[in-house]
């Protein structure tokens, strides 16, 4: 065997897109069992707590696969740019969404979205220092709508089950571990 615990005997691409790659992996376990495995290889994206004076500034849109809009935190990825610099992809997203720049853009650490079937990492951020100006949405986030609320107000709505999104509750919960916040 090899260094991992599973090897992988064969692979084949299901599907793809602009956005994602599924494939099926057949795999060997370390007892030499056969198994099979489902993975969608994502780009990793970012998740932006922008914070200025105990408010909280969070984006609100309509999530297609779940047919109801929700507020989350700024979040983004460049699908056609794998490998971009996190903090580069973070300011950006930033100020796409919100028109907000950033004087510090620092980082919380790793989170993996799901990693019993998806290769995505998302790069957790802390923004401050914010300065206001004009938004630049792209086509999906026609419909996005941005607003600030006091930090206490979020993690009321993250406990009342306002606030369904892992990706924002996690990099919350991280930035409040880590004293960030």
């Amino acid at each position: 065997m090899s260094d991992h615990d599973i090897t992988t005997t064969d692979t084949r691409l299901v599907y793809e897109n602009r956005w994602m790659r599924v494939r099926e992996d057949r795999v060997r376990r370390r007892d030499g069992s056969p198994g099979l495995f489902g993975v969608v290889e994502k780009t990793d994206f970012v998740t932006v707590a922008a914070v200025q004076d105990g408010m909280v500034h969070m984006i609100e849109q309509y999530r297609y696969p779940v047919r109801r809009r929700y507020w989350e935190l700024v979040q983004g990825m460049w699908e056609d740019r794998p490998g971009t610099d996190p903090r580069e992809l973070a300011r950006a997203e930033l100020r796409e969404e919100t028109g907000l720049r950033a004087a510090e853009v620092t980082y919380a650490g790793r989170l993996f979205l799901a990693y019993g079937f998806c290769t995505q990492a998302n790069h957790v951020f802390l923004a401050t220092g914010l300065t206001p100006g004009e938004a630049s949405l792209e086509p999906e986030e026609q419909d996005l709508i941005t607003r600030a609320f006091p930090l206490a107000e979020v993690e009321g709505m993250i406990r009342e089950g306002v606030i369904e999104d892992q990706s924002t509750v996690a990099a919350l919960g991280l930035l409040r571990l880590k004293g960030m916040l």
